[in-house]
């Protein structure tokens, strides 16, 4: 289960804007394209998406930017990646359209897999964005310190 760079962009704009809500001024693209490392472009794609979503609103000109439409409590990941993801094909045998697989219907794997999709989409159900930017407690093992990062304003350092 591997997300695409588009959820995976499009998670770190929301985390982004919801660790910058109570900044007076808005995330912007440039600025959340160079903490991150991503095309400027490829991100106002996603921005523009997420906004047409009804997850973030967009303000243009001085002043403007990215915010979050509903506070970070009330955005759950799940259904976030479940608009962000265009195709949960796992394998051949979940397209029957196209499955040419000569084990299909004696094989126990799609069943497997469904089963484990599923498993992963409840944990995600039972995350929100405010859920993700709560401090680790202690480190995950074998993590890691993110030294490529420039200080964010607004946001702690890493």
């Amino acid at each position: 289960m591997r997300l695409t760079h588009w959820s995976d962009y499009s998670l770190r704009v929301l985390m982004y804007c919801a660790a910058c809500a109570q900044r007076e001024k808005p995330a912007t693209i440039s600025e959340i394209a160079e903490a991150h490392g991503i095309s400027r472009s490829h991100l106002t794609k996603i921005v523009m998406t997420l906004s047409g979503l009804g997850l973030l609103e967009t303000t243009r000109g001085r002043g403007g930017g990215l915010r979050l439409l509903r506070p970070a409590h009330e955005t759950v990941l799940g259904t976030v990646i479940r608009q962000t993801e265009t195709d949960f094909t796992l394998v051949e045998c979940f397209d029957n359209d196209h499955n040419t697989c000569r084990l299909n219907g004696y094989c126990r794997l799609k069943g497997a897999l469904q089963q484990a999709m599923d498993s992963y989409l409840a944990v995600l159900d039972g995350l929100t964005l405010a859920d993700l930017l709560e401090p680790m407690p202690t480190p995950v093992a074998g993590a890691r310190k993110v030294v490529h990062l420039k200080h964010i304003p607004g946001l702690p350092d890493l």
